[in-house]
């Protein structure tokens, strides 16, 4: 109940601070900018910490251990789905890339059925997901999701159907089975499972924060500062070559699913296109060179180009087929 009450008073206080306290004009640009950070910060910090917690308790039920062994002897198509299907609960970072990959392959999973898993996990972002449906409703929240999944789907079966394990590192094969991020058993018992809830809270959220005001500052900056139609004109639905120059900004770029929201929403508020945005969220979370330059410790780089291209495809079709039909 206090914490519904604080947020239902979180926009009049922004006003407040902004136009009574401090004394900004509405009309005026760092108005603008300071009501949206003042409002948006805590909004999403707020949402973070509930949401945090609700799928800290979600992911003590996947671990990546129960996650590989409900994978090994899939084929390749219900592989695909089914590791794409598990990749949105299960604990995953730029960090467990390497050694999650060298579990997978080394109990059997098919090296497309791993990567449908690889993609999804990062792209596909529960955190990232809640955040949507509370910032934009559900539609845009279940685009996200449909769109990432088929993304990781297609993707991994493609690598798959071309037959690239000859350019995974030899000395992963010779690796011993059953190496692999999170072997240890989860949580059991509720009590357990609530304090998993409450460290991925300490965990997640302590790291995460500054990145979040960080996106947000941004986001207060395009809010405040750039005009609407300069926005609408560059990623906009007239300019075919929107979504293209979003994906490659994005890939470069290093932020957390919620660090990127805000960014997102100030994007969409200014006239961007829902595709193009999308697209550019997409490529921050799911193709970031951070996690490319971990994955050469275990991929060749002619596998990796292959990798970043076939799940770059999927992300340009996705804006520009939502530019299209929205």
């Amino acid at each position: 109940m206090a914490w519904g009450a604080v947020y239902s008073r979180l926009e009049p206080w922004a006003d407040t601070l902004a136009y009574g306290w401090l004394g900004l004009g509405r009309a005026t640009r760092p108005g603008a900018a300071v009501a949206f950070f003042a409002f948006e910060a805590p909004k999403v910090l707020m949402l973070l910490l509930l949401v945090v917690f609700g799928v800290g308790v979600g992911r003590s039920f996947f671990t990546p251990e129960k996650t590989r062994a409900i994978l090994v002897g899939r084929r390749e198509s219900a592989g695909n789905v089914l590791a794409a299907l598990l990749g949105v609960p299960t604990p995953f970072c730029s960090c467990s890339a390497v050694p999650l990959f060298i579990g997978f392959v080394t109990s059997g999973v098919p090296l497309g059925v791993t990567l449908s898993f690889l993609i999804a996990a990062p792209m596909v972002n529960e955190v990232a997901l809640v955040l949507l449906w509370g910032l934009f409703g559900w539609r845009v929240a279940v685009l996200y999701l449909g769109t990432g999944l088929a993304i990781a789907i297609v993707a991994g079966w493609v690598i798959g159907r071309l037959r690239l394990e000859r350019w995974v590192e030899r000395w992963v094969y010779e690796s011993a089975g059953g190496v692999g991020a999170g072997d240890a058993p989860g949580p059991a018992g509720w009590g357990e499972r609530l304090r998993y809830g409450r460290d991925a809270v300490r965990d997640i959220v302590g790291r995460v924060w500054p990145y979040v005001l960080a996106g947000i500052a941004v986001g207060a900056a395009i809010h405040g500062w750039v005009p609407q139609d300069f926005m609408a004109s560059i990623m906009g639905r007239g300019a075919w070559w929107s979504v293209p120059l979003a994906v490659l900004i994005g890939i470069p770029m290093y932020s957390n699913a919620a660090g990127i929201i805000p960014i997102v929403q100030a994007l969409l508020e200014k006239g961007a296109a829902l595709g193009t945005v999308l697209a550019f969220m997409m490529s921050v979370i799911g193709l970031s060179l951070p996690e490319a330059v971990i994955l050469r410790k275990v991929l060749r780089p002619p596998l990796i180009a292959t990798f970043v291209g076939v799940v770059g495809l999927g992300i340009l079709v996705v804006g520009y087929l939502f530019n299209a039909v929205l």
